[in-house]
């Protein structure tokens, strides 16, 4: 069977010919809302809202935020999701600065924390692919233990540099600048640069897709499952390793270990967005960091609207997770609707044994389009078995 299919998700955007500003609206209305929500709250508040300072201190405030929507991003690629991010970024933003005041070079104690990372989504992989426990109740397990770790290690106490012992050069990895930009979001905009680049135009990219599309298709294509599954969990993992290290950079020698769960509802908030643009109806790198935009900005233009007003960023963050999980499920049933059609005829080799008992084609399993779809493109091959 021969396909010459492209990668992208029809599951939200207009057919062929419908007019322009449907297709403007339907691809790109979550950048033209952004656009629009910051003019109108530059013009409400000219003085605070549109400034340099402003979007300084967003920026480096939300850089952390941005690189856990992107560890959230990776899982659900492959149908997965982790709840384990938010405990994940306390423990390792507690152990950066815990690990310095019992000696160990900062240097050291940064690649411990990606190794850390790294083992903990490893053990998230574990639990899903071959315990086969399904990814939320996994990774909120996983989450609560985490949490248990970071309680023992502290003792439930405020970790405090009080003599200095911390490396400079480790505060220095969330101070510095390029210009105007603070340098926290500059990794963090690179973090999710390079994540497009592998989701969007390489092979591995493509074949994380497929297994999150349908994962039995996917390997009737050749694709390894288990391989990508493991490597998505992993580098989630150290994501949230590396947003636990500038977090713990960022506060000047102070850790406490309660601190992280508040970022895990936004992050999931952010990357259910971004899955409803540029290309909608699938999570992508893009769409995930106009997510973080779009709350970065509703959210300070609200509360410098209505100051002292501290239920609008829980209220605002948990009205557009309901959204946009509401629109990521409306397309899913879209997709689906449109795999289990009958547009694809299904041509017979010499061999294949058409009785209800024979080997089941790939080409009827439900959801087989985006999966094989996906390993199909022009130039990229299904890795071997």
């Amino acid at each position: 069977m021969s396909m010459n299919t492209s990668l992208k998700s029809t599951a939200l955007e207009p057919p062929k010919g419908a007019p322009w500003y449907r297709k403007l609206f339907t691809v790109y209305g979550m950048v033209v809302l952004t656009v629009v929500l910051f003019i109108l709250f530059a013009i409400a508040r000219p003085d605070s809202f549109a400034t340099l300072l402003n979007f300084q201190l967003l920026a480096s405030s939300k850089s952390i935020l941005l690189i856990l929507a992107l560890a959230v991003t990776l899982p659900m690629v492959a149908g997965k999701i982790d709840l384990s991010i938010g405990y994940g970024v306390g423990l390792w933003q507690v152990m950066a600065l815990l690990w310095q005041l019992q000696g160990i070079d900062y240097r050291l104690v940064i690649l411990m924390c990606l190794v850390g990372g790294a083992i903990v989504g490893l053990v998230n992989a574990l639990l899903i692919e071959l315990a086969q426990v399904d990814a939320f109740i996994a990774t909120l397990a996983t989450a609560q233990v985490i949490y248990a770790i970071t309680y023992w290690a502290t003792g439930g106490r405020q970790v405090t540099d009080n003599t200095g012992m911390r490396a400079s050069a480790f505060d220095a990895l969330s101070t510095w600048s390029l210009g105007p930009i603070p340098g926290t979001f500059v990794i963090a905009l690179v973090i999710g640069l390079l994540l497009w680049v592998v989701l969007e135009f390489l092979p591995a990219g493509r074949y994380l897709y497929a297994v999150g599309a349908n994962p039995k298709a996917a390997e009737l294509t050749g694709v390894r499952r288990r391989r990508y599954i493991v490597g998505a969990m992993v580098a989630s993992g150290m994501l949230t390793a590396v947003a636990g290290i500038l977090l713990s950079s960022r506060q000047a020698g102070v850790a406490q270990a309660n601190i992280g769960s508040e970022f895990l509802l936004p992050a999931l908030a952010a990357a259910f967005l971004g899955s409803t643009t540029i290309r909608p109806g699938r999570v992508n790198a893009l769409g995930t960091i106009l997510g973080v935009s779009i709350a970065t900005i509703g959210i300070s233009g609200l509360q410098q609207l209505l100051p002292g007003q501290f239920f609008l960023e829980p209220l605002f963050n948990g009205l557009t997770l309901v959204a946009a999980i509401t629109i990521a499920s409306l397309a899913s049933r879209r997709r689906l609707g449109r795999a289990v059609e009958p547009s694809l005829p299904i041509q017979e080799t010499p061999g294949d044994d058409p009785s209800p008992g024979g080997r089941e084609s790939a080409a009827s399993l439900p959801g087989t389009v985006d999966a094989v779809a996906a390993v199909s493109t022009t130039g990229s091959t299904p890795p071997e078995k």
